[in-house]
């Protein structure tokens, strides 16, 4: 009886009460996968965005900033399997993401192994840590657990800022050795190929997660959301469930942790802190936490808007105003902190329920006969 229940499609809605589809219903399936096409050539195109990038969308310095916020696209959609999807609320996701991108870098700097080989050894620790790490901090629930994760993640920054061992390279980080690395991956003119597999990275992700969603692990996943006794009374153990998204989650930031790597061609400290955790966070609440593709969207935006700010505030226009706009003008955080706060105030649901919340508008225009 127990399967039964929670394997049961939802009931049909009988035919002359369904709408016809219009022509956005028709077209939005294959969204993905024309945005897919779209990101996989965009590599071949010349064309310059004045203010949006520095220059043409085939420069290195273009694909590699494209390429970083695919990989946050992914870490965003990840941590939302445990935040969105799980309800679980954990401040230390930071840690599976430096563990991948450390592992990685030690064994090609330090082992000398070959990339492939170090980064299977990297995924395959980063599961199995964040399965250990996830069989303690789910003894407990609420605000306990983020509290664990926390102080795991605390752990693992001093480790890395103490320079444990003598692997880490301690504050001033570890530069990777590109002398262990394919060809295909070193050199600015094969930043192209790094964006390609930084665009697989996404696309592994965002197809594990859904369809771990789609499957009835998923909507137990969606009942301890919303309410784990019920899952208990329906004789499944809510531990083992949350143990699984704990863990795949962690694997899917230890595997993004290694792309990033090969990106920004080593490790550093910042990436261990709390504040990366707190980032994804807003990234997964920017985009819509729970949705198909709003932390995707959040991730990407966010990253994009973390660079290119920076460059923003120092720009001669911001220098150009009155010191009391240039000055907080000047620093992303605050600039990013204040569209965070617009987006949740105008747009709670996050950019994925931005399509919904303008239907309404859009039904009011004018059509074309």
């Amino acid at each position: 009886m127990t399967n039964s229940v929670v394997d049961a499609p939802p009931a049909k809605v009988p035919a002359e009460l369904t709408p016809p589809p219009g022509r956005w219903h028709r077209v939005r399936p294959w969204l993905p996968l024309v945005a897919l096409v779209v990101f996989a050539v965009l590599p071949y195109s010349t064309a310059h965005l004045p203010g949006f990038f520095e220059g043409p969308l085939n420069s290195p310095g273009t694909l590699q900033l494209l390429a970083i916020c695919l990989v946050f696209g992914g870490l965003a959609a990840g941590y939302d399997l445990l935040f969105g999807r799980t309800g679980m609320l954990s401040f230390g996701h930071a840690l599976y993401f430096a563990a991948g991108v450390y592992g990685v870098d030690i064994l090609v700097t330090r082992a000398g192994l070959p990339l492939w080989s170090a980064a299977l050894l990297t995924v395959t620790g980063g599961a199995t840590l964040a399965a250990l790490l996830g069989a303690v901090a789910l003894r407990t629930a609420g605000i306990a657990f983020a509290m664990v994760t926390l102080a795991f993640a605390q752990v693992g920054a001093i480790l890395v800022a103490r320079d444990f061992g003598g692997l880490t390279g301690g504050e001033e980080g570890l530069p990777l050795d590109v002398s262990g690395l394919p060809a295909a991956l070193v050199g600015v003119t094969n930043t192209v190929n790094l964006y390609w597999l930084a665009l697989a990275y996404l696309t592994l992700v965002v197809f594990v997660v859904h369809r771990v969603s789609g499957s009835p692990t998923g909507r137990v996943l969606a009942g301890l959301r919303d309410d784990e006794r019920r899952i208990g009374v329906l004789g499944l153990d809510p531990y083992r469930f949350k143990l699984v998204a704990f863990t795949l989650s962690g694997t899917l930031a230890a595997t993004g942790g290694v792309i990033y790597c090969l990106l920004v061609g080593g490790a550093s400290p910042h990436i261990t802190s709390s504040e990366l955790t707190l980032s994804l966070l807003v990234m997964v609440v920017l985009g819509g936490p729970g949705t198909r593709w709003g932390p995707v969207l959040g991730g990407m935006l966010y990253m994009y808007l973390d660079h290119r700010l920076t460059a923003f505030g120092s720009s001669s226009a911001v220098d150009a105003l009155p010191s009391v706009l240039s000055r907080p003008l000047s620093q992303p955080l605050f600039v990013l902190g204040t569209v965070f706060i617009l987006a949740v105030y105008f747009f709670p649901g996050g950019l994925a329920g931005l399509a919904d919340r303008l239907g309404p508008l859009r039904r009011l225009l004018p059509r074309r006969p």
